[in-house]
């Protein structure tokens, strides 16, 4: 009564599904559950394709999407480095210690020095003798301390 009969819209009738699901679109409403599945001649179920959780997920998308880009810029998202920047960091490490050590050389005095080159032999001298005693074990003590006496005598 308080419309006239040209103001009211006349229902819409639709039978298919997609025509629930296109007008279900266009409202913004939910969407309805899927129907049944196609079946074949013999009554068997229609296998269909698996959805793809990468292609629906609109964050996996763009994810996707910004690590291609940076992949195709030479970006390093990841902060790995490749092979060639290992070697070169290792290599200016080594360089930067060659450095330290020479600079420590070059500060200490004579006399710091020479008592370095006689640590250094005394060391060695040390050694030899270990060496020389684990090959004889036989050999008398005598000709043992003749030894290392030469060895000093030899030194100085």
């Amino acid at each position: 009564e308080f419309f006239p009969s040209n103001m009211i819209p006349e229902p819409e009738l639709c039978t298919s599904g997609a025509d629930l699901e296109k007008r279900n679109r266009q409202n913004n409403a939910a969407p309805i559950a899927p129907p049944l599945p196609p079946h074949n001649p013999e009554g068997l179920i229609v296998p269909r394709k698996p959805q793809n959780p990468c292609i629906e997920s609109s964050d996996h998308k763009n994810l996707h999407r910004e690590l291609l880009f940076n992949q195709k810029i030479g970006k390093n998202v990841l902060n790995q480095k490749s092979e060639l920047q290992r070697a070169l960091e290792k290599h200016k490490e080594h360089q930067v210690k060659k450095e330290l050590e020479q600079q420590k050389q070059e500060s200490k005095s004579a006399l710091e020095r020479v008592i370095e080159e006689r640590a250094r032999r005394l060391e060695t001298l040390q050694k030899t003798e270990e060496d020389n005693n684990t090959c004889r074990p036989g050999e008398p003590e005598f000709m043992k301390i003749h030894a290392r006496l030469r060895a000093r005598m030899d030194s100085k």
